[in-house]
């Protein structure tokens, strides 16, 4: 039976208590909440998002900006922005929730001015979580570049709260500098270690996989995955796999988990406008049944986290649909 914990939404006012430029386009944003938010995000589950009012935050002097930035000043911010949580901590009165995020768009670059003392409206928390089953004693967690926070937040909460669980993260990306974490990572082998600061805070082991061989296993992080269970004996009934990142690898991840009969769940992306299912924007096409049948399902509301047996990936390098 899957560990399930009721939380309570709503629309709140964060404070922000620090905004730090990680490295290249990588940024980790700390909110704070308090009385009724502060209750409500210290029950936010690994998975889970919140939609970020962005409407009214300020631009970066333009002289700071290069010109790719340049052309994103120009586009409008309507619509509220999902982020997962990279870590949710409770003390007190007072709820802390730190949000990792990539400058990509005119939301993003807007975020990078957000400075110690601002307040910014949040909704959430919002979604589905991970679910942690009973009787499981190791757990794969799979990261494909920004797939990272709902990972990192799932690695802490199983470290300080799952004893009995084994935690193992597999971090994957194109390039060196497209690994989204805080601290060195330079020291890195191919051995099992502690390289990623913000896992190995809370002592959970992870091994890095670049597609160039920059740093860490050369090849696709499915790709360590799969060597590794080969390489490993696991009881496929005591383990489990979570998974976030692009579509193409949660496809892969979830073939894997399918032939080695391991449970896998991932956590899907689309574009969420409202992020409570009115919308509709954000549907995530799945079996219904055993004659072939599919329904669609809306990844705010259903998800972000499915089962990996009940998701249709459509791979993007071929036009597939697995």
């Amino acid at each position: 039976m899957a560990e399930t914990r009721a939380t309570t939404k709503g629309d709140f006012t964060a404070v922000v208590t620090a905004n730090k430029h990680i490295s290249s386009c990588f940024y980790k944003l700390s909110l704070q909440f308090f009385q009724q938010g502060a209750q409500a995000f210290a029950q936010a589950r690994p998975g889970q998002f919140a939609q970020l009012d962005l409407s009214g935050t300020a631009l970066p002097p333009a002289e700071e900006l290069n010109e790719q930035q340049t052309d994103l000043i120009g586009r409008g911010i309507i619509l509220r922005r999902p982020y997962s949580f990279c870590e949710v901590t409770a003390k007190d009165d007072k709820t802390s929730v730190d949000i990792l995020y990539r400058v990509l768009g005119p939301a993003s670059l807007r975020m990078t001015t957000l400075k110690s003392a601002d307040k910014i409206t949040v909704l959430g928390p919002l979604g589905n979580g991970f679910s942690i089953p009973q009787g499981k004693k190791t757990a794969l967690l799979v990261i494909g570049g920004m797939g990272a926070p709902p990972i990192q937040h799932l690695a802490s909460v199983l470290s300080q709260e799952h004893a009995n669980i084994y935690p193992l993260v597999f971090a994957g990306a194109k390039t060196k500098t497209q690994l989204p974490f805080e601290g060195r990572l330079d020291e890195v082998s191919k051995e099992i270690g502690f390289p990623i600061h913000a896992l190995a805070k809370f002592g959970v082991e992870s091994q890095i996989a670049t597609d160039d061989g920059s740093i860490g296993f050369h090849g696709p992080v499915t790709q360590c995955l799969s060597q590794w269970l080969d390489e490993n004996e696991v009881m496929a009934e005591e383990t489990i796999i979570y998974a976030c990142g692009p579509e193409d690898m949660l496809a892969e991840v979830a073939r894997i988990a399918s032939e080695k009969k391991i449970d896998c769940q991932v956590s899907m992306e689309r574009r969420m406008a409202c992020g409570i299912g009115i919308c509709q924007s954000c549907a995530v096409e799945c079996r219904a049944g055993d004659g072939g049948q599919t329904e669609y399902k809306l990844c705010c509301k259903d998800g972000p986290v499915f089962d990996a047996r009940e998701v249709i990936f459509h791979i993007e390098k071929t036009g597939h649909r697995l």
